[in-house]
């Protein structure tokens, strides 16, 4: 039997009984996958531990893990508080291909051989992680989190709690591993529904970051501790899905950050029609532990019964609904209306393709891709129909609330909505972020930051959720602020169009030079008519009125080859810069009447402060439903 204590190298000591490395009498901080590997290297030297017996130590038998990749990263964490040269080492040496091998003398402990289950490949006993018992690890871990935390919420107010104090989870893009990049749009549906099956399971005790934020990291090799750091989450999901012929093979499996353990995998063999049924599994092995903590988290049902053939088809024809729908472009939303209403025709009552089709439909409205008189019914039929089998839908509920908003000018009732939307589901970022607009066109801007930083916390790497956070500060004269954030954005994706709301910031400050220098920067990556109305606006601005004449005849021009923008507004902007200030408040009422949509801004956009005095922009304010 081992000693309690192990010493070697001079200066170091391994404390069995208090699982702690020391340096001199002090402890070094190493987490626990790394302690137990170097304890098992320390116990078997100075014999060789192949990676397959450190697999079992660890992980123990028929444990889908990345195990190469996590016992690589536990060595380097080892070597890094040992201050060993993997080149010219003193402690641990590789034998390539094989394992490794504690080389250094010990005190304390005599060498022994490791138990004969380990390797037989059988889980050794002793070990931290036996199959058996590794669900039910994770459930406690969790629970005693949420535990921790949920002492704190009761005592606060009724609704969401700090958001410092949720236990917070990522759902990592699901790897296609079918060799096919025609299949990608399955593996980013099936992480899109884990996000919106996780996200209900205990909202107000779970976060779960949203979709966005979530595959800024497909296939970009980042680690564990800088997702960490990222995306300020404790727990990560990762997986993959394959389509063999009739079959899918999906693989799960759940990391606490910090330590970088894996706590629980399972792998999924099933035909098609199975996918829902494996998505609430997934879900449900973490909902079971939270409804032991919290007796009034809303538990999610294992959908065991088969599909129907037509039924699978209508999931699939949604997932790609989806996949086009994020794309953000016309085709994309274009796209995505015939994919939902495929799904609509091979399943009616399928409420999440309704929500799908009147997302669609509205995107294109309020994008601008296509007239709003024409798209918005259709959107609301859409919506409607999806809130008549499943009045619970998050989704469906924002999806009106932005026919309200943008279409109707009904800003009590967009704003129902969009609280309603947030009662339902907390963790659906969508609800948060454009409530957070709304607000912030009324003016009501500490409650509009509030909202829209609830919305970076589940969607920290939204580059539209910070643009719009900046527009925010922009509307409440917090230009400084409001620059720094496009500048951020900027930075990241220097072709994010609305980020270049900097250039208005800019201008607002007479910082004329800095603002021309980034529509310059615009103009050579798009050659549309938005840099060339921004153009005029700061050189009129500035007092260089032949310049601006020649930037408006430009725009005139690009608005005549480009048939999708909506011309009064980029009128306006340019006309107001250059001080012309009845052609700019004519663009606006004849906006007023054919496209009030693009007036939402009007109460708080600086743009528009030289023609608040105008008696005629209290009936602009009026055309677009907003209080003067």
């Amino acid at each position: 039997m081992s000693q309690p204590i192990i010493q070697f190298g001079e200066e170091f000591e391994l404390d069995l009984r208090a699982f702690e490395l020391r340096r001199s009498g002090r402890p070094l901080r190493l987490e626990r996958i790394p302690m137990e590997i170097l304890i098992l290297l320390v116990e078997n030297r100075p014999g060789l531990v192949s990676r397959e017996e450190i697999a079992a130590r660890i992980w123990g038998k028929d444990v889908f893990v990345d195990t190469d990749n996590s016992i690589n990263g536990a060595i380097r964490k080892i070597r890094r508080v040992l201050r060993d040269d993997p080149d010219n080492p003193r402690f641990i040496g590789t034998v390539t291909g094989k394992g490794y091998r504690f080389i250094a003398p010990v005190e304390g402990a005599p060498p022994r051989e490791l138990p004969q289950a380990a390797h037989s490949g059988e889980t050794p006993r002793g070990s931290t992680r036996r199959p058996g018992l590794m669900l039910g690890g994770l459930l406690l871990i969790l629970a005693a989190g949420l535990a921790a935390g949920y002492v704190g919420w009761s005592r606060g107010p009724a609704g969401t709690p700090p958001a410092e104090r949720r236990i917070m989870l990522a759902v990592l893009p699901f790897d296609n591993l079918t060799g096919d990049p025609g299949q990608d749009y399955f593996s980013d549906g099936l992480t899109e529904e884990m996000i919106g099956r996780l996200g209900n399971l205990a909202p107000r005790q779970l976060g779960v970051i949203a979709r966005t934020s979530a595959m800024r990291y497909k296939q970009a090799g980042a680690t564990l501790d800088a997702l960490g750091r990222d995306l300020k989450v404790q727990y990560v999901l990762e997986g993959s899905v394959r389509r063999d012929g009739g079959r899918l093979r999906i693989t799960a499996q759940l990391i606490e950050v910090e330590g970088q353990t894996h706590l629980w995998a399972r792998q999924y063999d099933r035909e098609p029609a199975g996918i829902l049924a494996i998505q609430s599994e997934i879900a449900q092995a973490i909902a079971d532990e939270i409804q032991l903590t919290f007796g009034e988290a809303r538990m999610l049902p294992v959908q065991a019964a088969a599909l129907s053939p037509r039924a699978v088809e209508a999931y699939d024809h949604y997932l790609k609904g989806r996949h086009y729908l994020n794309k953000r472009t016309r085709e994309g939303f274009e796209q995505a209306i015939v994919e939902f209403q495929r799904a609509i025709a091979r399943d009616p009552v399928d409420g999440r393709a309704h929500a799908g089709l009147a997302d669609a439909y509205a995107l294109l409205g309020t994008y601008g891709y296509a007239p709003q008189a024409e798209v918005m019914p259709r959107a609301r039929e859409a919506a409607l129909a999806a809130l008549a089998i499943d009045e619970r839908l998050a989704a469906a509920h924002t999806a009106l609330a932005l026919i309200n908003e943008f279409h109707d000018r009904d800003w009590a009732a967009a704003e129902a909505r969009f609280r309603r939307a947030q009662e339902l589901d907390p963790n659906y970022v969508t609800a948060h972020h454009w409530y957070a607009e709304l607000l912030g066109f009324q003016g009501r801007f500490e409650e509009a930051l509030a909202a829209i930083d609830r919305a970076r916390l589940l969607d920290p790497l939204s580059l539209i959720i910070a643009t719009d956070r900046g527009a925010i500060l922009h509307f409440a004269r917090r230009h400084d602020e409001a620059i720094e954030l496009f500048r951020m954005v900027l930075d990241l994706e220097p072709t994010f169009a609305r980020a270049h709301l900097i250039v208005l910031a800019y201008a607002q400050q007479g910082a004329f030079e800095p603002a021309l220098q980034e529509v310059r920067a615009w103009q050579e990556i798009e050659a549309g008519p938005w840099p060339l109305a921004l153009a005029a606006h700061v050189l009129g601005q500035a007092g260089r009125q032949a310049e601006a004449r020649q930037a408006l005849a430009s725009l005139e021009a690009s608005l005549h080859r480009h048939k999708g923008d909506d011309p009064l507004p980029l009128r306006a902007m340019a006309y107001l810069g250059m001080g012309l200030h009845e052609e700019a408040m004519a663009c606006l009422q004849q906006s007023c009447a054919e496209s009030p949509a693009s007036l939402v801004a009007l109460k708080v956009d600086p743009l528009y402060d030289p023609l608040r005095d105008d008696p005629r922009f209290a009936d602009l304010l009026g055309c677009a439903g907003l209080s003067p």
